[in-house]
């Protein structure tokens, strides 16, 4: 039963990672090193990594569920009117989708090349991740003290979309995190915390869905033991509750609080990572 403890821990690193901005790749990829477990197991395979963000996709798509259907009917009802005009749904809808487009394609087109030369089961891959942690960190909190924090996500425009959804496509290099590029980008561009935030998430649904379904197309030709697809059951829905929770104590936090405490926690991983690698763990 050991793997099956396994996959609760890391689904509970998925669901809380993936979401709050400390970097979800570098807790996944380091987890199995820091714990000393078998880096050719099920853990941290294809058909797990699936199954995981599976799970946060589905933390999505409940947590947000009135948003989607609300966007949803906007969306189409612009098409069917043929015009945006003052409504602040259907604009946010479309900037979704516009925004989801430049993290597709740069996503695609670089995956591998990066995977190649940042990704590896070494020191140096594992000092890069440090880096790009303390990186990540620096540009949260510069952009959370300098940004004037005064948009909501109804003043949301087409530049500020974009440049969000560039700013997805970071979250390739190990460290940086997702939802930390994107929360960044939002509050350098003035929006406030909770509107950063949440537009975050809200991208976060398709580039999820586009991920997770890239990834199952090699599911098919995989077999796994009961264990194996009990462990994997059981860690989908940890990474679904978990982050479901994540999900609610970010937007609660930056209701109130600022992101200095996610910047001090990633130096302060880094730092670890530093100090293992140096005692020669």
């Amino acid at each position: 039963m050991d793997i099956v403890i396994q996959a609760a821990l890391v689904g509970l690193l998925q669901g809380l990672t993936e979401f709050i901005p400390i970097s979800s790749s570098a807790h996944l990829e380091l987890a199995p090193w820091i714990a000393g477990w078998d880096a050719d197991g099920l853990i941290g395979s294809l058909a797990f990594d699936v199954f995981l963000h599976l799970g946060t996709l589905v933390a999505l798509l409940i947590y947000f569920a009135r948003d989607w259907v609300r966007y949803a009917r906007a969306w189409f009802a612009s098409i069917g009117e043929r015009r945006i005009g003052d409504d602040s749904d259907r604009r946010i809808a479309w900037l979704l989708v516009v925004a989801t487009i430049p993290a597709a394609i740069i996503g695609f087109a670089l995956e591998g090349v990066i995977e190649d030369v940042f990704h590896g089961d070494n020191d140096a891959a594992r000092l890069i991740i440090a880096g790009f942690l303390v990186i990540g960190a620096t540009a949260l909190w510069i952009a959370d003290r300098l940004g004037s924090r005064r948009r909501e996500l109804s003043e949301l425009t087409t530049g500020t979309a974009v440049t969000i959804g560039f700013s997805q496509a970071l979250a390739l290099l190990p460290g940086i995190s997702r939802s930390g590029a994107t929360i960044t980008a939002g509050l350098a561009l003035g929006l406030t915390r909770e509107a950063a935030a949440r537009f975050s998430f809200l991208l976060a649904t398709p580039i999820t869905l586009g991920a997770g379904l890239y990834g199952s197309r090699k599911l098919l030709t995989e077999t796994h033991t009961s264990i194996e697809w009990l462990a994997i059951g059981v860690g989908f829905a940890v990474a679904a509750l978990a982050g479901l929770a994540a999900i609610g104590f970010l937007l609660a936090w930056l209701r109130r609080r600022s992101v200095a405490i996610f910047s001090l926690y990633r130096i302060g991983f880094a730092a670890v990572i530093v100090l293992l690698v140096a005692t020669g763990r």
